[in-house]
């Protein structure tokens, strides 16, 4: 698995503030003065960056991106995923029920954690790109390894326009100015075009781990296929006062141009342990245990205390805390064929050392179901759990497989998506054929937006895309499962109030 980690010696610095706290200081271990002038040195700085990708743990929140609040937060306000309240756990001050409900406010931890997790990745680049330029490469040297970090913060940029819409665009280390808030169109055209004007600087070459011209093409594809969402402009009242601007042809323009992928003719290649194999993965976040990597447990987030014991004949499997599951419907939403419906556990659990089905703490057998009665206060079986990523019987709580940020399965739906709403479903047909397909599933003789949404949720679930396609669609707005209808402005989180108060420079977003 050490071939997996980029051959660097990290030594990112992990920050314990956000990066509107200008206060503090960023640098490393060593005196950037000193450090940061030859290739090889560059290179160490540069690895740091991506080590940011996975988060930090700090006294204030917990924000790893893989299985904790960053993930718990774009899953929950989705049709895809709830943390229900199972006695006296998961209750944690009501953050998950504000999530269900969306009645998420501006004190949310998890909200806070989105903002820390992708400022504080942004101050990490930053802090190198000033390295860079005081290094003793060439101009020309200088704008190759600049390319790659800008790409990261255009990706941590674009992560902070989907969630929080309206935020400070920080990009000067040296600025120690309290920063003021850009609008979401500002930030939507400055992601664009600093990944316009890296991209050529970019390796066309797909690079493990790493910000390639494909990673690039990708991100912006992504950004094109929301442009409409990302673009509109809310009044004070958080009623739509300038409508988006759709930017259909300029994503199918993206997509054809990540080149060097392909899909994988078995869908769990790519959640594999020893994901590293996959043809499929376009840009991953590395995990390596054995490397001190931290923050990659999220299938023990959602098991029961004793899935260990339908896992290992000794009980020998990591500890689980019973929590995050599918919502109602979801399960049953699949075609009994698919063969992504066993991206979740569901049904009687078979204790190995015994045969029998697994016992509960209360005496009851341990039996999944979708199910869920009362989502304040359910039952320790009801749910069903996540398990898509590989599960093997000698991993350590801190697991190995590489957490998937993007897929070309993703570049095809994107493309075909387009397709259909530039009124060309015909040529969309062979490329969600491609998808399902491998799925083992036919493909409807017609397609339709509705058909390619939900093809979207049975594609990438449990993988953190769902808030953004139901905001897209316009599903998150409407009433359903045990949550009423969400107002419009709601379809981005508040500014932290803990980041307002240390900077009234920052503006509360519409209708908080």
């Amino acid at each position: 698995m050490k071939n997996k980690i980029i051959n660097v010696v990290i030594i990112a610095v992990l920050l314990s503030s956000a990066c509107t706290d200008l206060d503090e200081t960023l640098y490393d271990i060593v005196e950037t003065s000193s450090y940061g002038k030859t290739p090889s040195e560059i290179e160490t700085i540069v690895g740091g960056t991506y080590a940011s990708l996975r988060g930090f743990r700090d006294n204030t929140s917990i924000s790893y991106p893989t299985c904790e609040y960053v993930f718990f937060l774009v899953e929950c306000v989705s049709d895809e995923a709830c943390i229900p309240t199972r006695g006296t756990d998961w209750y944690d001050g009501g953050r998950y029920q504000e999530a269900e409900y969306h009645t998420y406010t501006s004190i949310n931890p998890m909200v806070l954690s989105a903002w820390r997790y992708n400022y504080t990745g942004i101050a990490e680049v930053n802090k190198v790109i000033y390295q860079v330029d005081r290094s003793n490469q060439t101009q020309e040297e200088k704008d190759l390894i600049k390319a790659e970090l800008r790409g990261l913060r255009a990706y941590y940029y674009y992560n902070l326009l989907d969630l929080f819409g309206n935020v400070p665009l920080v990009i000067d280390f040296e600025d120690l100015n309290p920063p003021t808030t850009a609008t979401r169109l500002q930030v939507f055209n400055f992601v664009e075009s600093e990944l316009l004007n890296i991209v050529d600087d970019l390796s066309e070459t797909p690079i493990y781990g790493r910000f390639t011209q494909p990673v690039a093409y990708t991100l912006l594809a992504r950004l094109y296929l929301n442009a409409e969402v990302f673009t509109e402009v809310l009044n004070d009242n958080g009623e739509t006062e300038t409508p988006g601007t759709p930017r259909w042809q300029d994503c199918i323009n993206a997509c054809d141009k990540v080149t060097g992928y392909s899909l994988e003719p078995d869908y769990f290649t790519n959640f594999l342990t020893a994901n590293e194999v996959s043809r499929e993965n376009i840009f991953v976040i590395p995990y390596d245990h054995k490397a001190g990597t931290l923050g990659n447990y999220l299938n023990s987030m959602s098991y029961h205390y004793n899935q260990r014991l339908a896992f290992s004949p000794t009980g020998q499997w990591q500890w689980s805390a019973n929590g995050i599951c599918g919502q109602p419907g979801l399960w049953s939403s699949f075609d009994d064929k698919d063969v992504r419906k066993k991206s979740m556990l569901e049904g009687e659990q078979i204790n190995l050392a015994t045969g029998s089905i697994v016992v509960m703490a209360n005496g009851n057998p341990l039996i999944y179901t979708e199910e869920i009665v009362d989502f304040l206060h359910a039952e320790q079986n009801e749910g069903v759990r996540l398990n898509k990523y590989e599960v093997k019987l000698d991993e350590v709580w801190e697991r190995d497989h590489d957490w998937v940020v993007m897929r070309y399965a993703e570049v095809i739906l994107m493309k075909a998506e387009c397709l259909i709403r530039l009124g060309t479903p015909d040529l969309a047909r062979p490329l969600i054929a491609q998808i399902r397909t491998r799925a083992g599933l036919d493909t409807p003789a017609s397609i339709d937006l509705e058909m390619l949404d939900d093809e979207l949720k049975y594609e990438f679930v449990f993988e953190g895309h769902r808030r953004t396609d139901n905001i897209r669609s316009g599903d998150y707005f409407k009433a359903s499962w045990i949550k009423p209808e969400t107002p419009r402005w709601r379809g981005i989180f508040p500014i932290p109030q803990s980041e307002i108060d240390k900077n009234p420079q920052l503006k509360q977003n519409p209708g908080y």
